[in-house]
């Protein structure tokens, strides 16, 4: 029987900030903006409901005085998704 996939990184959106930050030991928003192609109010929206479940952290300072945000991944974050990997390898089998 098939593991149920995860559906807070089902989300094309979530998936993508969770693999990027999967390799990184933090990236700044802008460069998610980026790396995603994501409004800003739609990856603020998706990294708060990443923050809620525990997978990232976030981290607001600033650099030469302007706003700097900065996120990482968890522990817990990194095992969730190590789970929806094996769990969509046993769909792709």
């Amino acid at each position: 029987m098939l593991e149920p996939l995860n559906p807070l990184l089902h989300s094309q959106l979530r998936l993508s900030i969770i693999s990027l930050l999967i390799g990184l030991e933090s990236a700044e928003f802008n460069f998610l903006l980026q790396e995603t192609g994501a409004t800003k109010g739609n990856l603020s929206v998706q990294l708060k409901k990443l923050k809620k479940a525990n997978y990232i952290e976030i981290k607001k300072s600033f650099r030469n005085n302007y706003p700097l945000t900065t996120i990482s991944i968890t522990l817990h974050g990194i095992q969730a998704f190590e789970e929806y990997v094996n769990a969509i390898k046993q769909y792709i089998k």
